[in-house]
């Protein structure tokens, strides 16, 4: 099992902004693609964003598109979600995720960390 801690959530305010921080201690990180998806209450969870191994090529979900950028430090094994003008509809548990084979195989979550924007 590989361990991904988040950290970073809070309360804000519409138009805020927040990092994000999922830790991870495996030696292995860097072979990693990383993620972020989030979950609403009352909603399926949905994919944010990911990045490959070496912190190149970030994706994201039309709805965070110019918003949220997301970074990846192998020699720190961290990976980082950006999050700029923030909007209620952005309120949700995060999650860090980890792909080890590709294809968006995403085996390995962390605990989550709640993110809650307020009107």
């Amino acid at each position: 099992q590989v361990q991904l801690v988040e950290s970073g959530g809070g309360l804000v305010q519409v138009g805020d902004s927040l990092r994000l921080s999922c830790a991870s201690p495996e030696r292995t990180f860097s072979n990693y693609i990383m993620g972020w998806f989030r979950q609403a209450p009352g909603k399926d969870r949905e994919f944010v964003a990911s990045i490959n191994k070496r912190g190149e090529y970030p994706y994201y979900a039309d709805s965070v598109k110019g918003r949220f950028t997301i970074s990846k430090d192998n020699a720190k094994r961290t990976v980082y979600l950006q999050m700029n003008s923030l909007k209620p509809e952005d309120t949700a548990v995060y999650y860090c995720v980890a792909d080890p084979v590709g294809g968006a195989t995403y085996l390995y979550w962390g605990q989550g960390t709640q993110v809650t924007v307020s009107p």
